[in-house]
């Protein structure tokens, strides 16, 4: 009796401590469920403000006009200082464009400097946004498509992902301004200065906004057009420009074709001398400068000039 006893307590303790081992077990896994699912929800929060944030469709879609804006830009040498005092053989002090005193060849190969760094800048804005743009869909599978431990086990790659996309953006937004030039060579040559100490010259690039017509001003009558254009800052500064003027042939090779240009310093103008009933197309770009380096872009209108009033009123009878 005592040894059947005995068991029953023995059976009793070894079940009780089975019991509270299971809900300890229980409560454990319980505690890391909820762990993971607070951790979950912490750092999808971070990715989905990251998305939200730097990598939304608005903000993507404003470096893209601004990068698309930069593409159709002039690019410029801008050299400091622009003038020095320069003694003369007579040792009197003059002050001098300091064009007038930079070696030719050397100012021409700065420019071919200035032109490759602005083609690399502008194929590099186009890869980075490329590559933003490529992240801002990765990032959203990941929220959007993947469950908890997916998304758990994952998070070393994302976090990598976060900080390499945040790089690319802080690069983007330092590339669209336009940087300095590294001047390897002596520019001006100390025969020239007669004893002057030349101060620092140094190079960057400058950009300056297109010329782009104005579609809602610009019309054309029978034998004239009236053009009109206009830049993204509308700068009230008005600076040389070239009007190019072509009459379109639709490939007709009976007829010569025609064109001319013309230098403008204005934001509209009238073309006369056209034909009635022809169509011209008009072509706006900035004037040709010493240190230009780059220009892809040139802004294009087609207009159609109207048709003599008695060649209508024909035109209306036959019909």
């Amino acid at each position: 009796f005592l040894t059947q006893q005995l068991s029953f307590g023995i059976m009793a303790m070894i079940l009780n401590e089975f019991e509270t081992s299971s809900e300890s077990t229980a409560h454990s896994e319980e505690q890391q469920d909820s762990a993971s699912w607070e951790r979950y929800l912490e750092r999808r929060s971070l990715v989905l403000q990251f998305l939200r944030s730097s990598l939304s469709r608005h903000h993507l879609q404003h470096h893209q006009n601004k990068v698309e804006l930069l593409k159709k830009c002039h690019f410029y040498l801008e050299i400091e200082p622009k003038h020095v005092n320069v003694r003369d053989q007579n040792h009197v002090m003059h002050r001098t464009d300091i064009l007038q005193l930079i070696d030719p060849c050397q100012f021409q190969r700065m420019k071919t400097v200035g032109k490759n760094q602005t083609e690399i800048q502008l194929s590099l804005l186009t890869g980075l946004l490329e590559q933003l743009e490529r992240g801002q869909e990765e990032l959203s599978c990941y929220v959007e498509t993947s469950d908890m431990m997916t998304f758990l086990s994952q998070w070393d790659l994302i976090m990598q992902r976060l900080s390499k996309l945040s790089e690319f953006m802080e690069t983007l937004v330092s590339l669209q301004v336009p940087g300095k030039l590294y001047v390897k060579h002596r520019l001006v040559s100390h025969a020239d200065l007669r004893g002057t100490r030349l101060p620092n010259i140094r190079l960057s690039l400058c950009t300056k906004m297109p010329l782009i017509f104005d579609r809602k001003e610009s019309f054309a009558d029978k034998n004239w057009a009236k053009l009109k254009w206009f830049t993204e800052n509308q700068e009230s500064h008005l600076e040389q420009c070239e009007l190019q003027v072509k009459l379109l042939t639709n490939g007709n090779q009976t007829e010569p074709g025609y064109g001319r240009s013309q230098v403008v310093t204005s934001n509209t103008y009238v073309v006369q001398d056209l034909q009635p009933g022809r169509s011209y197309e008009f072509t706006i770009r900035r004037s040709d400068t010493r240190t230009l380096v780059f220009e892809k872009w040139r802004d294009s209108i087609t207009l159609k000039t109207k048709t003599n009033a008695v060649e209508d009123a024909d035109s209306s009878a036959c019909a």
